[in-house]
């Protein structure tokens, strides 16, 4: 019983902490049971290697670049720039998702690529900065206060010259309104209660105060949403995908996409 009593007189963990650890709980169940066989299905993987195909264009970075990948999940988009890059480090808070993502990564033979637990604050990251970082649906996951110190906290991880890549999604989202309407349950189950949606042009403010260069682009409506809701119907997610790249490309109706990229470099040293 003591125990029990010295547990009960522990404060609960507030702010960034708690959104912490409830994020860790979530992720750990996630990568653990349902998530690896998720990602494996068609359409995910099909939106996984356009999203490769995207982030090698937006940052630029090629066979002798080192990259960082901030909350790499199974490392399922880590191991497609393999191939590209000189080296991909990915870290993740989740032990169960590095744990799938080494596996993964031996399975395959991918040798350039190595998988961290733990906060990419205090990782072993070495000491080289990076050419890129990429980071995918993590920031909206940041409490506010979190997400505007991201900036300078990443510019000690970034070469002069290097690029940052976020995707996020979008608070404007139409998808996210229908989701919400016609599959809740759904909704539910892939999003969790700490994580919300972002605006682009309040998100690269902090970028922007930190000294780096911005842009933001609309990625999609339709693709990656139905990835996640409906992940075996690859042509589905084809169809959708097409559709996707004339209609980010409408004046006012864009404004309604789902997620949105943000590009951020920093600045050569002068």
């Amino acid at each position: 019983m003591a125990g029990v009593a010295e547990d009960a007189m522990k404060p609960e963990p507030a702010g960034s902490e708690a959104v912490l650890q409830r994020e860790l709980a979530y992720y750990e169940d996630l990568y653990s049971t349902y998530g690896p066989g998720l990602f494996a299905q068609p359409a995910v993987v099909l939106f996984r290697e356009y999203l490769a195909r995207r982030i090698l264009r937006a940052t630029g970075v090629g066979h002798a670049s080192r990259v960082l990948s901030i909350g790499c999940g199974i490392g399922d988009t880590e191991l497609l720039l393999g191939p590209h890059v000189a080296h991909v480090t990915g870290v993740d808070l989740s032990p169960a998702a590095i744990a799938e993502a080494r596996r993964a990564a031996s399975a395959r033979s991918i040798t350039n690529v190595q998988f961290v637990a733990g906060s990419w604050q205090s990782a072993a990251l070495g000491e080289q900065p990076f050419d890129a970082v990429v980071a995918i649906f993590f920031l909206h996951h940041l409490p506010d206060q979190d997400l505007a110190a991201f900036p300078i906290q990443l510019q000690r991880l970034l070469r002069p010259g290097g690029m940052f890549y976020a995707l996020d999604p979008s608070a404007r989202r139409l998808s996210g309104f229908l989701g919400k309407l016609l599959v809740p349950k759904l909704m539910e189950k892939y999003q969790t209660e700490d994580e919300r949606q972002l605006l682009p042009r309040s998100t690269a403010g902090p970028f922007r105060a930190a000294g780096f260069e911005t842009s933001t682009h609309w990625f999609d409506f339709a693709s990656t949403p139905l990835a996640g809701l409906f992940p075996s119907w690859g042509a589905g997610y084809r169809l959708a995908r097409v559709l996707d790249e004339a209609l980010t490309r409408v004046p006012l109706l864009r404004e309604w996409s789902s997620n949105f990229e943000l590009i951020a470099l920093q600045p050569e040293v002068k």
